[in-house]
């Protein structure tokens, strides 16, 4: 069975939105050996529409990084979209509909890590029905001040902290998974 993993760039103040414009600062080796590790993990990818817009585009363009690039290219990618009819980028599958029961079945199906960078939205979806497995955050010591909050007007999810780590650079490694309290 697999296990649905998402991992986030977030500021102090909660912000996801935009990580290209806080978070570089603060990156380093251990923070490339944690994105490393996640990519090694994946069996498959799992992202919102917004996100495989961006991603598909840069992945395929020439200015990408070609050996990260193939990995993006060749690894499956799920995307949740009630909008998107068609997704060109290769080993790509939109999933539409009843989300969950379709997340719920590909969980069954599929053994190992699908792995989730970003999709705000898609996050508080799968964390309100029970299907995302870890939370990581790579915690910034930085107060961004706008943009896209992780949770913005959610229910409670109470989560249970299982790992952590303290970077060099102050970014905090931080690992949770659901808590049924």
């Amino acid at each position: 069975m697999a296990k649905i993993i998402s991992s986030f760039f977030i500021s102090l103040d909660g912000v996801v939105e935009s990580p290209d414009q806080w978070h570089f600062p603060y990156w380093n080796d251990e923070m490339g050996a944690f994105v490393e590790a996640g990519m090694q993990s994946a069996v498959a990818m799992l992202m919102g529409r917004k996100l495989y817009e961006e991603w598909s585009a840069y992945w395929t363009s020439t200015d990408a990084d070609q050996e990260i690039a193939k990995a993006f290219n060749d690894v499956r990618k799920y995307v949740v979209s009630s909008t998107l009819e068609k997704a060109d980028w290769n080993n790509t599958t939109v999933i539409s509909g009843d989300v969950a029961a379709k997340l719920r079945e590909l969980k069954n199906e599929i053994d190992g890590d699908i792995q989730m960078s970003g999709s705000a939205t898609t996050v508080r979806r799968l964390l309100a029905n029970g299907l995302l497995d870890e939370l990581k955050l790579l915690v910034h010591p930085i107060a961004v001040g706008r943009g896209q909050r992780l949770f913005e007007d959610t229910p409670t999810h109470p989560l249970k902290l299982v790992t952590s780590e303290t970077f060099t650079t102050g970014v905090l490694n931080l690992t949770y998974v659901p808590d049924a309290r």
